[in-house]
């Protein structure tokens, strides 16, 4: 299960791992909390939509977007409340969570991690073989989301035919930048 967090529009999507590297859709959708609300009522809401989800369909790790520093403190903190709502849900039900951050999903996806909103709904549509981009950008992100987790884990026994073109370029774009890092 993939999450990409927020107060206003929380993007959720399931996808299925299946042998040889592929994958499969299972659900998606975007959480709204009305501004209207007050905030507790609209972290409520989120939070009771995605636990729902969490109950219907059983993931077995949830992947969620992890927070970064913007110009928009308020953004910010919706962000990171709605995150902190979904690491206590998956604790409340056992759930592993794993953090990935925008350009480790760009990357995973596209190849890049400096591609465009547009770039990643097309790859996930192209990925999954929907017939239509998820609309909103929140849905797409969050199907992303899940994809880059799934193959992270580039090792797992559900996966064993070695990475795609995508995963080979991210998985170089991560080790650069680790050895930037270090360096």
């Amino acid at each position: 299960m993939g999450v990409d967090p927020g107060l206003t529009r929380c993007g959720v999507g399931i996808i299925r791992e299946l042998p040889g590297r592929k994958i499969d859709f299972v659900f998606v959708d975007t959480y709204r909390a009305p501004i209207e609300l007050t905030l507790e009522e609209r972290i409520g809401l989120i939070a009771a939509s995605v636990e729902e989800l969490i109950i219907k369909y059983r993931p077995s790790v949830i992947a969620i977007e992890r927070v970064f520093a913007q110009a928009n403190l308020r953004s910010v903190m919706g962000v990171a409340q709605i995150s902190g709502c979904v690491l206590y849900l998956a604790h409340k039900h056992g759930i592993p969570v794993h953090m990935h951050t925008p350009s480790e999903v760009k990357a995973a996806v596209t190849g890049s991690g400096r591609a465009a909103k547009a770039q990643i709904g097309e790859a996930v549509r192209r990925l999954l073989k929907l017939d239509a981009v998820p609309k909103p950008a929140d849905s797409a992100d969050a199907l992303a989301i899940a994809i880059t987790h799934s193959w992270r884990g580039v090792t797992s026994s559900a996966n064993t035919s070695g990475p795609t073109k995508a995963q080979a370029a991210w998985i170089a774009a991560e080790r650069a930048s680790k050895a930037k890092t270090k360096g």
